[in-house]
């Protein structure tokens, strides 16, 4: 499976099956793709809405990067830079399904729950053990953190947005049909 990143909805289908890894000191994590969302500059719920800030400079970029911010004062969140340059697209991750590294997410959360490690945005970037310092990562090269090709889903769930208050009637959230780590099912 190539990993296409020319358009933000496009490849918020796309990334659904593929891996995110990330090497730390503390150990190697990664997980698959279950759920994402598609954010572009037209969209008045996304970051580059109002155009190009120092926060989210790297969304005008090339796509493959790390885009990572703070919200509600206390989570971070990871998205993809996608689209050409300039165009200020990018995909959210909001789940992954665990796949290496479990017992170090599991210390990293504090639980034990394999099923609530990674199942939301914020919950995946502790996991993972990303942190801001991320931001801008190439992901696409074989760096610390990221992307690699993976198993395309036999199914597709397209639906609304979680957790905006604007674009709440887009269409732009895609999950795994049926996968028991996507963080609220349709």
């Amino acid at each position: 499976m190539d990993i296409k990143l020319d358009d933000a909805l496009e490849a918020a289908k796309q990334l659904l099956g593929c891996k995110l890894v990330h090497q730390t000191p503390e150990g190697i994590t990664s997980g698959t793709i279950v759920e994402t969302e598609a954010y572009t500059s037209e969209d008045p719920a996304s970051h580059t809405f109002r155009g190009q800030t120092k926060r989210n400079k790297v969304m005008f970029g090339p796509a493959g990067y790390a885009y990572i911010y703070f919200t509600y004062g206390m989570h971070y969140c990871f998205n993809i830079v996608t689209g050409p340059i300039g165009s200020g697209q990018g995909v959210l991750i909001r789940a992954l399904e665990p796949v290496d590294g479990i017992e170090l997410m599991k210390a990293r959360r504090g639980m034990n729950d394999e099923r609530q490690l990674t199942n939301g945005p914020a919950k995946l970037v502790q996991a993972m053990g990303i942190t801001k310092s991320d931001y801008g990562a190439n992901l696409l090269d074989s760096g610390k953190l990221r992307v690699e090709p993976g198993i395309k889903p036999k199914k597709v769930t397209q639906t609304t947005r979680i957790g905006i208050g604007q674009a709440v009637d887009h269409p732009w959230r895609f999950y795994t049909t049926g996968n028991p780590y996507v963080s609220k099912l349709s």
